[in-house]
């Protein structure tokens, strides 16, 4: 039984670590990486596998830590939907990037999206300029929102994924 206590300390450490990481470098949801951070991703489960699992290379050992870190990730889940700082710590808040036609530059910086993506996800929404736009906001999930000026010129669905996501607080 101990051996099991070690392999759930450990595989909690690790999911730990990993949750810290992903928000330090910028990731909090799974549709916000590209190719390079999956195999990244790939490459660091490997190398954590033994940090989890120790010598024990069974059936019942590899079961046992991705149930730890199933449970886990639901009681992070949990945490998260019952306590509002813990919520805006991992996921941070959407960012207003354009307001009523004008550049919020500071926040453009901050958020690190470049002025190509801001146009195609104008243009995605069917707007033509910038002037047009009443809000452009960076979703949590890395989703961008752009509502138009123009009631009549609104868009009932469509999806902007930046490629690259950082959250500063």
């Amino acid at each position: 039984m101990h051996e099991y206590l070690d392999i759930g300390f450990r595989s909690l450490i690790v999911y730990l670590f990993m949750m810290f990481a992903l928000r330090v470098f910028g990731k909090n949801q799974l549709s916000q990486l590209n190719a390079g951070d999956v195999i990244l991703l790939l490459l660091i489960s490997n190398a954590v596998q033994n940090a989890m699992v120790g010598p024990n290379t069974s059936l019942e050992g590899g079961l046992f830590a991705a149930t730890v870190l199933f449970l886990a990730n639901y009681s992070v889940k949990k945490i998260m939907f019952q306590n509002e700082k813990v919520k805006i710590f991992i996921e941070s808040e959407p960012i207003v990037l354009i307001r009523d036609g004008i550049l919020m530059e500071t926040e453009i910086k901050k958020s690190e999206i470049s002025s190509d993506e801001i146009e195609e996800s104008i243009r995605e929404h069917g707007i033509e300029k910038i002037e047009d736009v009443k809000l452009l906001i960076l979703e949590v999930d890395g989703n961008i929102s752009v509502i138009s000026m123009d009631k009549n010129n609104q868009t009932h669905y469509s999806k902007h994924r930046r490629k690259k996501m950082k959250h500063y607080n």
